[in-house]
């Protein structure tokens, strides 16, 4: 198999730990190949070949067997030239939420969206030009904010999941963390109306058990992040429902609120869209 359509968990880990991965035994290593399903991801890589974007979007949509109901898709704004629009959605799932979202926007919008997404993700290579990665596991890289800025200011569309991670399970209720406010402060800088999506799902009992864990022990690695790939590979068949709410014009946002506080307001937004159950 060609490199340039693989995966590969031990130079992934050799980039990140640097001189630390001597520590890090092999049977380590066979382990987190296991969870991530490289050799699946790998054939499905390799079936993709040279395909990138939203047309490699759609056919992992149909790699997971998944099928999309799209509750209220007569709020999603029609494509023109002249308007931009950032998208914000809930991440219970961590993956196939991302993928979905991506597939059904991007036809929408013929292939004019961009996302911000954790930086591993920039190792698929159909993916890849249509991300600006956010680096989970250290500092930004010095471009960083260019990048951003360099999106926010294009013609595309930006898809954002504001929590930077996925759902977590308090008291027997699915939530995001509370959203960032970048998106706030970018959409009123460049005048772009939000638009909230829900998207309904949720991971196993393990996976929001050991975020718990992880969190009451203090551990700062997010060692849940590990399992997406799994959990997403649990999901293979399911039926999952994205709700799209109308548009929030960018004046919206103004004094009356800080930036978190209309983040905050927008989460909540979100939720209310949830299909009843």
């Amino acid at each position: 198999m060609s490199d340039r359509f693989k995966i590969d968990v031990e130079s992934i880990l050799r980039a990140r730990a640097g001189d630390k991965m001597r520590f890090i035994p092999n049977f380590v290593i066979g382990w987190l190949k296991r969870i991530v399903h490289q050799d699946e991801v790998n054939a499905f890589l390799q079936d993709e070949g040279d395909i990138v974007g939203v047309p490699w979007l759609k056919d992992a949509v149909q790699f997971l067997d998944i099928t999309l109901q799209v509750r209220q898709a007569d709020n999603l704004p029609v494509p023109r030239d002249d308007k931009r629009y950032t998208f914000v959605s809930n991440h219970p799932l961590g993956g196939i939420d991302g993928v979905a979202l991506g597939a059904l926007l991007g036809e929408h919008y013929q292939g004019r969206i961009r996302y911000l997404v954790n930086d591993l993700l920039m190792n698929l290579p159909g993916l890849a030009p249509l991300c600006v990665g956010v680096n989970k596991f250290g500092g930004q890289t010095r471009n960083f904010a260019e990048q951003v800025e360099a999106t926010f200011s294009s013609d595309n569309h930006v898809i954002l999941f504001p929590a930077d991670l996925c759902s977590r399970k308090t008291n027997g209720v699915v939530r995001d963390v509370p959203w960032k406010k970048t998106f706030i402060t970018k959409s009123i800088e460049h005048q772009r109306d939000v638009v909230p999506v829900h998207f309904e799902g949720k991971n196993s009992a393990f996976f929001y058990a050991l975020a718990n864990v992880s969190k009451k022990l203090g551990i700062k690695f997010n060692i849940a992040m590990l399992f997406l790939a799994d959990e997403m590979f649990r999901q293979r068949g399911n039926t999952f429902t994205i709700t799209i709410g109308q548009p929030i014009a960018w004046e919206t946002f103004d004094g009356t609120k800080s930036p978190r506080e209309w983040a905050s307001y927008v989460q909540d937004q979100v939720y209310a869209l949830a299909s009843p159950s």
